[in-house]
């Protein structure tokens, strides 16, 4: 595989963010445009995508806060997002499915970690379902328990990083 390339969203690339999402995660669960649009607009340091050959094959979006609850549905629309926050937020991560197993998805999280150690975060916080919870873990992630969160109609668990 060709170089991947690691960079912060640009307005460009909403059309290429939505196919990603969409492609990565039933429909109950995938952003919306209007969404990701947000993200990009309004915290685009919080938002990577990885580029290989020109095209965007994967990305990772968040919002900052300094609560701890990351289960309010709300939030994934921005609404109570502080970029002053102590915690930073993983919304998704996602890479297209032929890309998977290729080392993106590493590289997008890890630059991302990177990029909220930079920010003077104090904690990534995400959620995600049971099967992906050694993954995060391999990152430094722990295991909090069960979210609050019923997203998509789905079972979910808290993954904290201290920073």
């Amino acid at each position: 595989m060709s170089d991947i390339t690691i960079r912060m969203v640009d307005p460009d690339d909403l059309t290429a963010c939505h196919t990603i999402e969409v492609r990565s995660f039933p429909p109950s669960e995938a952003a919306w445009t209007s969404s990701l649009e947000n993200r990009i607009n309004y915290y685009p340091e919080g938002f990577l995508v990885a580029e290989c050959n020109g095209e965007i094959v994967g990305q990772v979006n968040s919002g900052s806060t300094s609560k701890d609850d990351i289960s309010d549905e709300e939030f994934k629309q921005l609404i109570g997002h502080d970029p002053d926050g102590q915690n930073i937020v993983i919304f998704s991560l996602s890479v297209l499915p032929e890309y998977r197993k290729t080392g993106v998805g590493s590289k997008l999280l890890s630059s991302f970690i990177d990029n909220a150690r930079e920010m003077g975060k104090s904690k990534v916080l995400l959620i995600c379902k049971d099967d992906l919870i050694p993954y995060y873990s391999k990152y430094g992630f722990q295991n909090a328990g069960p979210s609050a969160s019923t997203h998509g109609g789905a079972t979910w668990h808290e993954m904290v990083l201290p920073l």
